[in-house]
């Protein structure tokens, strides 16, 4: 009776898990095709180093390529940069496929995968060449750096990260102190202090 049980439980887990996959991979495909969309327009519209004002004084659209990290810093180590990214997009396709279980970590890091994305590919497709590609900027804040779409969805899902690793929140959607392994395989709760 047991077995049929637990067999019940891991079958509704796994079907869980596998919608939060897909979830988390769709929101990635549609941060990867919305920053590739706007860096192809920008390119084929705008001149290397054209700006455009958008809200006087606050915002412009200004067409740059670069080389380094945030802020242009970095510009020599463009490669070290592709090879991050690429085991930090690695490192989250695994979390989404073997931890999450939850709906918001699968949007973080649907957001995250798919902004990273954006930027290895401009690393590894884009001129001067394979692993030293420039990544394509043009939103530009006034008294900021210039940065694109993937660095937008960057930033936005590492602040929910932040948001819900303060809040205790866990990858599988449980708040506090995840169950310790002998005990979640035993179905026992941690006693509360």
């Amino acid at each position: 009776m047991g077995t049929t049980v637990d067999a019940v439980q891991s079958g509704s887990t796994g079907a869980k898990a596998r919608k939060y996959v897909g979830l988390g991979l769709v929101i990635a495909l549609i941060a990867l095709v919305l920053d590739q969309s706007v860096k192809i327009i920008v390119e084929q519209n705008m001149r290397l180093g054209q700006s455009i004002e958008v809200i006087p004084g606050f915002f412009n659209i200004h067409y740059i390529l670069n080389p380094g990290a945030a802020f242009s810093i970095g510009e020599d180590f463009t490669i070290v940069f592709a090879i991050l990214q690429s085991a930090v997009a690695i490192y989250v396709i695994y979390l989404l496929f073997r931890k999450v279980l939850s709906r918001s970590w699968a949007i973080a890091l649907g957001c995250l995968l798919g902004g990273v994305l954006g930027n290895v590919v401009d690393r590894l497709f884009r001129e001067p060449g394979f692993g030293f590609g420039h990544v394509v900027d043009m939103l530009s804040v006034n008294h900021f750096a210039i940065f694109n779409v993937a660095d937008s969805f960057i930033v936005c899902s590492m602040i929910a990260v932040a948001y819900m690793l303060i809040r205790g929140r866990n990858l599988d959607g449980s708040i506090g102190d995840p169950p310790k392994k002998d005990q979640a395989d035993k179905g026992e709760a941690e006693p509360s202090a």
